[in-house]
């Protein structure tokens, strides 16, 4: 009787056992699959990191040029950025209509995400005319992506006839870039249009913006520009005083 006692429970034990065994084999081989299921997303966000690591150091750069041109913390821009998924061509474009309607940037991204105002729509919001987008650029003929915008401001501009007036996004955002990119580098408006028709806007500004600091590292090597090290420049013009570049300053009464 003793050994069949031990017998049965040697049996109980190894079915134990194995069904133990079965049971992490079958652990493994779900938590195999949802690795597998998962991988491509992984993946994915790795790429995304990998692009952040790769571009971080011009983006950083990006970042203070804006900070000294709209006298804003770059903390600030960071936080907009991060917490409101703008991107970095929308950015300056949110810090030029804060400075010309003196108001918080934070108010303008409300209008802008909250309420889904056009850039444009915000400007009419805050009683600011069209030609506060444009530079004087005395070229007769604007390639793209300025030449539609050009054209109408030409058109209409001189005669203030704002009604038939109207702006993209992508327009608003790539003539405020303009102003940034020529103001802040003390580049010529024609300067900056020729870099953009010859290398294309798919770029971006964050790219043409530290091609421009490449090229003057290469002509001064032992000069450092104020991107790199973050210190605002004085001298430059605020955006939201105007400039003798800038269209009409100063009309920031909000409309109602």
């Amino acid at each position: 009787m003793r050994q069949s006692s031990n017998g049965s429970m040697g049996a109980s034990s190894r079915a134990q056992n194995r069904w133990k065994g079965i049971e992490m084999k079958s652990f493994i081989l779900v938590l195999a699959g949802l690795v597998l299921l998962e991988a491509p997303a992984v993946a994915q966000l790795r790429n995304i990191d990998l692009g952040a690591t790769i571009s971080d150091g011009g983006l950083r750069s990006f970042y203070l040029a804006m900070s000294d041109y709209y006298r804003v913390p770059e903390r600030q821009i960071l936080e907009i950025r991060d917490r409101q998924r703008i991107s970095d061509d929308d950015l300056p474009v949110a810090f030029f209509l804060a400075a010309r309607a003196r108001v918080q940037p934070s108010v303008i991204i409300d209008l802008r995400i909250g309420r889904r105002m056009s850039w444009f729509d915000i400007s009419l919001h805050y009683g600011l005319t069209p030609d506060i987008f444009f530079m004087p650029v005395g070229a007769e003929r604007i390639g793209p992506p300025y030449g539609n915008a050009y054209g109408y401001y030409r058109k209409y501009g001189p005669s203030k006839e704002w009604k038939k007036f109207r702006l993209s996004d992508r327009e608003v955002v790539d003539l405020v870039s303009l102003r940034f990119m020529s103001e802040y580098h003390k580049r010529t408006p024609e300067d900056i249009i020729g870099m953009i028709e010859m290398r294309g806007l798919q770029s971006g500004f964050v790219a043409i913006h530290n091609e421009i600091l490449k090229a003057k590292s290469a002509l001064n090597p032992g000069k450092q520009n104020p991107a790199a090290k973050g210190n605002a420049d004085k001298s430059k013009p605020n955006p939201g005083k105007g400039s003798q570049n800038q269209g009409t300053p100063g009309n920031s009464k909000k409309s109602k």
